[in-house]
């Protein structure tokens, strides 16, 4: 499923997303609700499987475990972790993920196409929308006959299984040290959850550290942190040090983000750091070909800091 042609381009600021639905059981009748997940996370696309029951699962919501292909894979009944209630007209078909280097799968009612879409087409929901919707919502698309919600799959996943992957501080001499050169990084993602976790990590190993929602967001940010540099003939590390962001962002991409800052004159030498769930060895030269200094899954966040040190030195030792 993932293999399409967009994963071969870089810097188009374009995204493909599977669109699928939920029939809902409500007062006045049934509802048909449309969602939408990135193709960069979807593996395949199966009719329901024999499901295994899992001992203690850690939600109603997931309803247990299947086999493919010699792996196991948790099912989760989205509707019920949305809180809804599904009607069954027809067969549910079952979307298998991989982000954040895990495999796991989600039952919905049906699933209807796919749709190439320009990141600017997808715009961030507003905080009551997002209150309605559990907090599980990075984006809203709106096609003329029906609005497609994009679904914070990290989230959800997280929500599930708040145990996972914990990350480990940073050593003391480190942290230190970081604070000692008062480090200034500016984060950019669109998940809140997300945002609010590496922005504590940067924060508790002693980086100075600002935060912003989108990719335009962050490069209008740098683009006045440069001009107010260019300016006072100061250099650009007096306003800002690196660029941790995300990849899948409403309005601009963090693929897109990067290729702008590399082509920016009072940019280009700016470290940037692409720190995502979608990730991959299958994906990993996007990063590289839009000029990322270094990439990171956000499975591995208790290597952020290292990864951020090691790339400032590496920086800094290259301008000396």
């Amino acid at each position: 499923m993932a293999e399409t042609n967009i994963l071969l381009e870089s810097g188009t600021n374009e995204l493909e997303i599977v669109e699928f639905y939920l029939e809902e059981q409500r007062e006045k009748g049934t509802y048909r609700g449309f969602y939408g997940i990135n193709v960069a996370k979807v593996l395949e696309i199966l009719q329901l499987p024999k499901l295994t029951d899992m001992p203690e699962a850690a939600h109603p919501a997931v309803l247990g475990a299947f086999n493919l292909r010699n792996e196991i894979i948790p099912l989760v009944d989205l509707a019920l972790w949305l809180r809804k209630e599904r009607l069954e007209k027809e067969p549910p078909k079952v979307i298998v993920t991989e982000f954040n280097r895990t495999k796991s799968a989600f039952l919905v009612s049906g699933v209807t196409r796919i749709h190439r879409i320009n990141w600017r087409q997808v715009e961030a929901p507003t905080g009551y929308v997002s209150s309605l919707t559990v907090n599980s919502i990075t984006g809203v698309v709106k096609f003329p006959d029906r609005i497609v919600f994009i679904l914070d799959m990290e989230k959800i996943c997280m929500d599930l299984d708040p145990d996972h992957a914990p990350v480990v501080e940073a050593p003391e001499p480190l942290r230190k040290e970081i604070k000692a050169r008062a480090i200034k990084v500016l984060v950019a993602d669109d998940s809140t959850m997300a945002r609010k976790m590496i922005v504590g990590i940067l924060e508790k190993a002693g980086f100075h550290v600002q935060s912003v929602e989108n990719g335009e967001a962050a490069l209008n940010q740098l683009r006045k942190y440069a001009g107010k540099a260019h300016d006072a003939g100061r250099p650009l590390s007096d306003y800002v040090d690196i660029l941790v962001t995300d990849i899948e962002m409403p309005v601009m991409d963090g693929h897109t983000l990067t290729r702008n800052i590399k082509e920016d004159g009072l940019l280009r030498h700016l470290p940037v750091v692409l720190c995502s769930s979608i990730i991959t060895e299958t994906l990993h030269h996007k990063g590289v070909s839009v000029g990322a200094d270094a990439q990171i899954s956000k499975a591995e966040l208790g290597d952020l800091v290292p990864r951020v040190h090691a790339l400032l030195a590496e920086t800094a030792a290259a301008g000396n």
